[in-house]
């Protein structure tokens, strides 16, 4: 099958070379990238209702014979509509069609077909718009759906997997060794792509599901396994004298024992004179990361080197920075910032000052990795917010120095287990304390009936000199139908908070406007900023007191999480309120369970245990390649019987005479190639 990602996709029949741009858009360059392009999900058509069975705003199948064929007719609005009335045993439905002029010749009187759509009541009539619909004498029981980009259709890409799908050769290279298949009761792989895409039944489905689930995380696991078995590189720099009291002595307030035990790991990595640390530093947020990295930092420069520190934005930069340079200044130590927005002559003066040796501590964004960026001697590379940087980024940055020791740093609670798969490439230490002081987040679930309630309470607040958030799920409302950041801003800004400041902050915004949005709020000049996500990972705005979420079922209890993490932050009484009017008790609990707890870990173990979205990582996991059709928290099981056969597999893995893992060894390399780490 590995040849198949050779062939471009305009070689499928009927993929030009426009239409190739948009499955492009997809991530779908070659015929091995389509077979690889699963279903998001199936419409079932086996299940037939009765009309009159069938549940008003629901989606059904019914089958029924068409008893008046389609009539079009143009309306007000320009469109072309036409409509058409189809019976059973049990009642009639009228079928409406907009702007399809082909219809009349789609649809014969007298004809069975099946038709998959929601029924609606309007006036006692039973009624489906543009349903879907097929010969009753040849249907297919269930249909893929696929994700799709504007001007490509899930029915185009259904048809283009088929065509993909009959250039597999006769006989398929099973990435997974037979002996594990039968050990673990997989299908084999070329039946399990087959069945993915087109399963006549839900047990087609569960098979191919489970195989190709088990498969992804089998290769990832392997994968980072390798990473972790290539030998070690030795650090060229290692601490002669452990500073760690001197550094203590500096802060004006005591550390956490969880932070003094991460500190401690760090020292005794770069101490050993062996291979460079390579630790992620895994805490909640505001438990002290920061002085941490700041404490690993320290020692490397005054044992003779010098240290860099990448953020994911040039405000959280910034404020790092800032409060590095108040911290370390005092003990001699030269603290420099490089961002994209300084000047020529600025970035001069620091990149001078950084091959010389003058500077000690460099903090920036990605401009870190630019090649004009030269260390006079890297001992120590810090990245926080790992999951924000790709693997090829973390090394190029390494590659500046003579194998430099590296420090991740992560807000993101995970289960432990699960953060050793997750970051199978580096050692872990946890910080599972808040400093004293660190204030606590009430937390509040309300549905539409009080939201006036809620918004005269951040007035209230606002009115006190406080600021507040509220983030949306979505920049417009093209694909989810909700709100869109834009338009709930303007229309707040004209009602509710006419006399107040509202702002608007989204990811399709320029970096430089973003910037200036926050600095606005960081600033005061801002009341209220209307935002989605992007400020899941931002910088410490004490003023801001209410952290207001919208449609607060659409995030995942982790994520919703470190929103919540954006207030509380000075000395001012802090809230977030949960807006959601979803019915569904899972809902329900998974939302009820953040109310309960301000704990990241809990919260990431209820994650799990509840089955929820399970976006602990967002869509890249942390910088690890993009998994396909396995999700993390969903298919926890199949993860453990994924760990056991990686285990048992890396024992003989590596022998270049054992042909049983060829195929597997090539999977492997393709998916850690595709994000820059390099494998043998």
């Amino acid at each position: 099958m590995a040849s198949l990602y050779e062939i471009p996709i305009e070689k499928i029949n009927g993929i030009g070379e426009k239409r190739a741009r948009l499955y492009n858009k997809l991530g779908i360059v070659s015929v091995g990238d389509l077979i690889r392009f699963y279903p998001r999900t199936y419409e079932d058509w086996s299940k037939i209702t009765g009309i009159f069975s069938a549940v008003p705003g629901e989606v059904c199948c019914i089958r029924a014979t068409v008893e008046i064929a389609p009539a079009s007719r143009v309306i007000s609005t320009g469109r072309i509509m036409a409509t058409s009335s189809v019976y059973d045993d049990t009642g009639y439905v009228k079928l409406v069609f907009f702007n399809n002029k082909y219809i009349h010749t789609m649809i014969k009187q007298g004809a069975e077909y099946l038709f998959y759509g929601k029924l609606t009541v309007s006036g006692g009539i039973r009624e489906m718009v543009n349903p879907a619909f097929q010969n009753a004498g040849a249907a297919v029981p269930i249909h893929p759906i696929y994700s799709q980009v504007a001007g490509l259709t899930s029915k185009q890409i259904e048809a283009a997997a088929k065509r993909a799908l009959d250039m597999l050769p006769e006989t398929v290279k099973d990435t997974i060794p037979e002996d594990i298949r039968a050990e673990y009761d997989l299908i084999g792989l070329k039946d399990a792509l087959l069945k993915i895409h087109f399963p006549k039944s839900k047990d087609d489905i569960d098979k191919a599901r489970r195989r190709l689930i088990f498969e992804e995380l089998l290769v990832l696991l392997v994968g980072l396994r390798s990473i972790k078995d290539l030998p070690e590189k030795k650090s060229s720099f290692r601490l002669e004298r452990d500073y760690t009291n001197e550094f203590l002595n500096l802060i004006p307030f005591k550390l956490t024992n969880a932070q003094l035990k991460a500190i401690k790991d760090c020292v005794s990595d770069m101490s050993d004179g062996g291979s460079a640390m390579n630790r992620l530093v895994q805490g909640d947020v505001g438990s002290g990361k920061t002085m941490v990295a700041a404490a690993a930092a320290y020692n490397c420069i005054k044992n003779g080197c010098q240290a860099a520190m990448m953020a994911p934005t040039e405000i959280l930069a910034r404020q790092h920075f800032e409060n590095l340079d108040s911290l370390l200044t005092p003990a001699g130590i030269k603290v420099r910032l490089l961002t994209g927005s300084m000047t020529a002559k600025q970035k001069r003066i620091v990149l001078e000052e950084l091959a010389s040796g003058e500077t000690d501590f460099l903090v920036g964004t990605h401009s870190l990795i630019s090649d004009n960026v030269v260390f006079n001697d890297l001992g120590i590379v810090i990245t926080d917010e790992q999951h924000r940087f790709g693997v090829r980024q973390r090394s190029t940055l390494l590659a500046k120095g003579r194998d430099p020791h590296l420090l991740v740093m992560s807000a993101t609670p995970i289960p432990r287990t699960l953060a050793l798969m997750i970051y199978g490439d580096l050692d872990i230490s946890i910080i599972d304390e808040l400093p004293p002081g660190r204030q606590k987040v009430d937390t509040f679930l309300i549905d539409d009936s009080v939201r006036i309630r809620a918004y005269n309470f951040l007035i209230k607040n606002i009115n006190e000199g406080r600021q507040c958030y509220i983030v949306c799920p979505a920049v417009d409302n093209t694909e989810t139908g909700l709100k869109g950041v834009e338009e709930y801003a303007a229309e707040i800004a004209e009602t509710v908070f006419k006399d107040h400041r509202v702002g608007v902050l989204h990811g399709k915004m320029k970096a430089a406007e973003k910037e200036s949005v926050m600095s606005e709020f960081i600033e005061g000049r801002i009341d209220v900023l209307v935002s989605t996500t992007v400020i899941e990972v931002g910088v410490d705005v004490p003023n801001s007191t209410i952290m207001m979420i919208e449609n607060a079922e659409r995030f995942g209890l982790s994520q919703l999480h470190q929103l919540r993490g954006r207030v509380g932050r000075g000395k001012f009484k802090s809230y977030c309120i949960l807006v959601s009017n979803a019915r569904g008790e899972d809902a329900k609990r998974r939302l009820n369970a953040l109310c309960e707890t301000n704990d990241g870990f809990k919260i990431a173990d209820e994650d799990l245990k509840l089955r929820g979205p399970g976006d602990f990582f967002g869509s890249r996991q942390h910088g690890l390649p993009e998994l396909k059709i396995a999700d993390i928290a969903e298919d926890i099981d199949i993860l453990r019987e994924a760990q056991t056969a990686a285990q048992d597999i890396m024992k003989d893995y590596s022998d270049p005479k054992n042909d049983d893992y060829r195929g597997l060894r090539a999977e492997v390399r393709m998916l850690f190639n595709s994000v820059g780490a390099q494998l043998n």
